[in-house]
């Protein structure tokens, strides 16, 4: 497949894909050799060179037996040779433990003999320090030409041996060290050629995909450049040809789409430029005469205010009207509940009056059965008394007098009992006119009410009215402001209708410079889809 159909983020993707496995190769062989490096100088120290150290610390012990031994031929004293003594056991025994130490470093087979052979060495040149030990313990604390000749004959030639055979170990060790940093060298200058090979493979295989890539991405972006003057400078009849699928392909397909769909519409504002022109002179004269017909219904909505300020005055009025006609009927009502109270309170007293009427008449009555008794009583006294002869008259005197009070008193009681039976008659009449009275007043009292509520809801509404009287009024003044916005906003829509008109003047000459193919107008009028697209990116 070729490159171009790649998108630019797989091309670019794959290219710093191929950087950084080179890079990581090379750092990965880097590594590899730093740590056979690392290794190389670790096995130097720990094994060449601490041998080495340790067989100069040995020699070093050694040496310092030898110089005991020496100041125990020469002490002058017991102390002296003690001392002596102690030097020589702590050098024996320090330089034997470094020598232990150095032998497990001797890895080859020559390092393992001479090894083998310092400890022969070592053994014989202790054997030849014990004899001579032996006899200058066993010697005058003076040096003597006798010890001297021995020490020359039996030590100072096993001493030089060894001395000899540590030195031999000590080069060999130094040999192999010097051979581990020549191979360090080595492996340092093999791993600098590899390494100055993979960078400059690395650098021109980069170098090639930089090209490769940009090649593939500024040629197609060239394209659109020139493309672009082009529209810039209003020639759009030249069309891109596009190849591949990558992201500069789809770049130049959407330019070419901008083209069409741009030609299409330059086309399509050269028709329609004159179109709007005309259309705008319509729209100001049309906006001109609405102006006039909302300049005219401003003064009626001005004389309708006004009206409805003289409306609602009265309505005020009324209502305040009804208002104080509520007032006078909450009195009434007033008054007729406490007449009504009064009128009940005068039916209570009349039955009080006709009960106690009754009563009297009762009591008439039985003042008339007592006089009709006292009359039977002085009749009969009289009777006696006309019996009893002269001793009877003046009994029968007092019987007559007796019986004439009665007949006085049962007359009196006769006319009282008229009057109060009268009296009753009328007091149960009274009684009757009262309680119509109560009735009539209790009614009087619920008309009033139900004339006080009616006054009431006619005050409510009337207040209801106002209100609404209102609202109408201040609705109407804002009619009226907004009628004179609206009236202010035609102006500003017939002078911006002139001023679409100039434009769309403008907008014809302007679009005049583009250079468009013939029908350009009906294909894009036959593919409006282009420019909605053209317009949602």
């Amino acid at each position: 497949m070729q490159l171009s159909n790649y998108k630019t983020s797989t091309k670019l993707v794959l290219a710093f894909i191929a950087v950084a496995t080179i890079g990581a190769l090379l750092g990965a062989y880097a590594i590899y050799n730093m740590k056979r490096i690392s290794d190389a100088d670790t096995r130097l120290y720990q094994k060449e060179l601490m041998g080495l150290s340790y067989f100069k610390e040995a020699n070093v012990e050694r040496l310092k037996a030898v110089v005991g031994l020496r100041d125990a031929i020469l002490a002058t004293s017991q102390a002296e040779r003690d001392n002596a003594w102690g030097r020589i056991a702590d050098g024996r025994a320090k330089s034997q433990a470094f020598i232990e130490k150095a032998s497990p470093l001797f890895t080859t087979e020559e390092g393992r003999r001479q090894v083998a052979q310092l400890q022969d060495v070592i053994r014989a040149d202790q054997a030849a320090a014990d004899g001579l030990m032996g006899r200058i313990k066993s010697s005058e604390m003076h040096a003597d030409s006798e010890l001297q000749q021995y020490m020359r004959a039996n030590v100072v030639q096993p001493s030089v041996q060894l001395g000899v055979a540590m030195t031999k170990l000590s080069q060999l060790k130094e040999s192999e060290a010097k051979a581990v940093a020549d191979a360090n060298t080595e492996l340092y200058a093999g791993s600098r050629n590899v390494t100055i090979v993979l960078v400059l493979a690395g650098l021109a295989a980069g170098v090639f995909l930089g090209f490769a890539v940009s090649r593939h991405v500024t040629n197609p972006l060239a394209v659109a450049v020139g493309s672009a003057h082009r529209m810039s400078e209003g020639d759009m009849t030249v069309a891109m040809r596009v190849e591949g699928k990558d992201e500069t392909a789809q770049l130049l397909q959407a330019l070419e789409n901008m083209r069409a769909s741009l030609q299409g519409i330059v086309a399509t504002v050269r028709e329609d430029a004159d179109g709007v022109a005309t259309a705008s002179a319509e729209i100001a004269q049309g906006n001109m005469d609405l102006s006039s017909r909302t300049e005219s219904q401003a003064s009626v909505l001005e004389e309708t205010a006004a009206s409805m300020e003289e409306i609602s005055s009265a309505v005020k009025q009324n209502a305040d009207s009804a208002r104080h006609a509520n007032q006078l009927a909450s009195n009434a009502a007033s008054v007729a509940v406490r007449g009504g109270e009064v009128v009940a309170q005068v039916v209570s007293t009349m039955q009080g009056i006709n009960d106690a009427s009754r009563k009297i008449e009762d009591i008439t009555g039985v003042i008339d059965g007592i006089a009709f008794q006292t009359n039977i009583l002085a009749l009969n006294a009289a009777v006696e008394a006309a019996r009893a002869g002269e001793q009877g008259r003046g009994f029968a005197v007092v019987a007559s007098e007796v019986r004439n009070l009665a007949q006085r008193s049962a007359a009196a009681a006769k006319e009282i009992k008229a009057l109060i039976s009268d009296s009753v008659e009328r007091v149960d009449l009274g009684a009757r006119l009262v309680d119509q009275a109560g009735a009539t007043m209790t009614e009087v009292v619920a008309s009033v009410q139900r004339v006080s509520a009616i006054i009431g809801e006619i005050a409510l509404a009337s207040g209801e009215q106002t209100t609404g009287v209102e609202q109408v009024n201040q609705a109407i003044i804002e009619m009226d402001h907004v009628t004179q916005q609206n009236a202010a906003l035609v102006e500003q829509a017939a002078a911006a209708a002139k001023a679409m008109q100039d434009q769309a003047a403008s907008l014809a000459q302007a679009v005049s410079v583009f250079k468009i193919e013939a029908g350009a107008a009906r294909q894009h009028a036959h593919n409006p889809a282009s420019s909605r697209a053209l317009a949602l990116r």
